[in-house]
């Protein structure tokens, strides 16, 4: 089965739509140059709303160590995500402040990032177009080379995740400005996308 994050949430109204959707993930943003940033008080505020078997990602860009196993181990968030350029000597240092799942996401423009991603030591990986958050689909073909799970992200919405499902089997979609309308989540897109997994997966 593939596993869904729906990502960049910020509002109560989100989250119950989440809880009534049931993805695996969702997502909040804590880079601070993203419009769907949210501080931390936010986010656990929000959390404490979300039906928990839902798993809260943290996305963060770059930021301390210390502060992303913060988040986690205040259980603030249950995943961080490390959107930035966070090297592997990184990933050792936040192991040592937290035990929680860590995803390593990559900006796939050649092979010499599928080869980064299937060598990284994180939990997880997520492959996105270069750049990040840019709602922008990647070449998939290069995802042949891949040789472990990942999360797929990328310009992901309802008219091109059956097909991604189809044709790459991903352990897990992310999505976010897919299931948007005027920069705000759409409860409709939300069901439609997860309703377009689901459905690839005969459920």
């Amino acid at each position: 089965m593939t596993e869904i994050k729906l990502c960049g949430l910020t509002r109560p109204c989100d989250i119950e739509a989440a809880n009534e959707l049931m993805p695996e993930y969702i997502g909040f943003v804590f880079a601070a140059k993203s419009r769907r940033y949210v501080d931390a008080d936010r986010a656990e505020e929000l959390k404490a709303g979300l039906h928990p078997s839902i798993r809260a990602v943290g996305v963060f860009v770059n930021e301390a160590p210390e502060t992303v196993a913060h988040y986690l181990n205040r259980g603030i968030i249950d995943m961080a995500q490390l959107h930035g350029d966070e090297p592997e000597t990184y990933i050792r240092q936040l192991r040592e402040l937290t035990g929680k799942p860590l995803i390593r996401a990559f900006g796939i423009q050649t092979e010499q990032e599928i080869e980064a991603a299937n060598l990284c030591s994180a939990d997880y990986v997520l492959l996105d177009a270069a750049g990040g958050g840019s709602g922008k689909v990647f070449d998939w073909r290069l995802l042949e080379r891949m040789k472990r799970p990942y999360f797929l992200a990328g310009g992901l919405g309802i008219d091109n995740v059956s097909r991604a499902v189809q044709m790459l089997h991903p352990f897990a979609v992310d999505v976010s400005s897919g299931i948007e309308t005027d920069g705000y989540k759409d409860k409709n897109k939300m069901a439609e996308f997860v309703s377009a997994v689901r459905k690839e997966d005969g459920l």
